[in-house]
């Protein structure tokens, strides 16, 4: 009896063992993801009220762990009944990307400046609706994290897959990846987005003097300029994973301009360049379609 019950503490002693090593493996593997979804939500989790900023960030987070809780069996069940499926998904999620990258770079360059009525209409529809717009963001930001998680679990099943391991491994190591990717990601997200309160409270502690004061005032300068980086890493980042996607996963695309995938530059030269084409192919054709329903409506 003893010995049975010290064998099965054993079992699980190398299952977690098996694990903490591939979860390293899979999370290493995931770093570049991860990176990406950093830079993704950071950018979407700001410009907010100091007062909704966490609880935005709650929100959100709150999101990516639902997202994780769907997309973990559907993920096993898909690779277990038709494994191709996901690849189709993760393409489908690449002209998500794509199309909010490369939306955001028309608006940026196309954008035109309001004229004096134009502005006072829109701060007045602000105000009425701030809790829809809010509420819009929030949704945005899962949206985009749904497509982003779906790559970060694919990733690290793939990692676990590639070794053959058992499926209970499958199971913990996909799992605790997905839970670090949110927990770490968010929570940096959370240090970006409280970085001018923290230089507050070290410019009011240190009376505005030594080494605190400056670094406070350090703070609250430098988070302006972080999220206006964050917004541009953010939109190339979008573009860049929708491009990796096309690349890895569309069997023509994977063999196209072969002679540069000896040189890692290129190689992202490529991806943008797949994600800048992938996004205007999907905005041109959300922009057709949203006129012939406007002109049908007014039929």
């Amino acid at each position: 009896m003893a010995s049975g019950f010290f064998a099965i503490l054993d079992d699980i002693a190398a299952l977690m063992d098996d694990v903490a090593v591939t979860s390293k493996i899979a999370t290493q593997k995931t770093a570049g993801i991860l990176g990406d979804d950093l830079a993704v939500n950071a950018e979407k989790a700001t410009g907010f009220l100091s007062s909704r900023e966490i609880p935005v960030l709650w929100a959100i987070t709150k999101g990516s762990f639902i997202n994780k809780l769907i997309i973990l069996p559907v993920v096993f069940l898909l690779n277990w009944l038709y494994a191709p499926a996901i690849n189709y998904v993760l393409i489908l999620g690449g002209l998500y990307l794509a199309f909010e990258g490369v939306e955001k770079i028309i608006e940026f360059l196309f954008h035109r400046d309001k004229e004096g009525h134009e502005v006072v209409e829109e701060i007045i529809e602000d105000e009425k609706s701030a809790e829809e717009i809010e509420k819009a963001k929030v949704k945005s930001a899962i949206t985009t994290d749904f497509i982003l998680s779906i790559e970060i679990v694919i990733i690290a099943l793939g990692t676990v897959l590639e070794e053959s391991h058992p499926f209970i491994t499958q199971i913990l190591v996909t799992s605790l990846v997905a839970f670090i990717a949110t927990v770490g990601v968010y929570g940096i997200v959370a240090l970006i987005v409280r970085m001018d309160d923290a230089g507050f409270k070290l410019i009011k502690k240190s009376n505005d003097k030594g080494f605190f004061g400056k670094l406070g005032h350090l703070l609250v300068k430098a988070l302006p300029i972080v999220i206006k980086a964050l917004g541009v890493i953010g939109t190339i980042a979008l573009i860049m994973v929708a491009g990796g996607i096309f690349a890895h996963r569309v069997e023509y695309l994977h063999h196209f301009l072969p002679s540069w995938s000896s040189n890692e530059i290129l190689v992202i030269v490529k991806e943008i360049i797949l994600g800048l084409a992938g996004g205007l192919i999907v905005v041109a054709l959300f922009t057709i379609g949203k006129g012939a329903v406007s002109l049908a409506k007014r039929k």
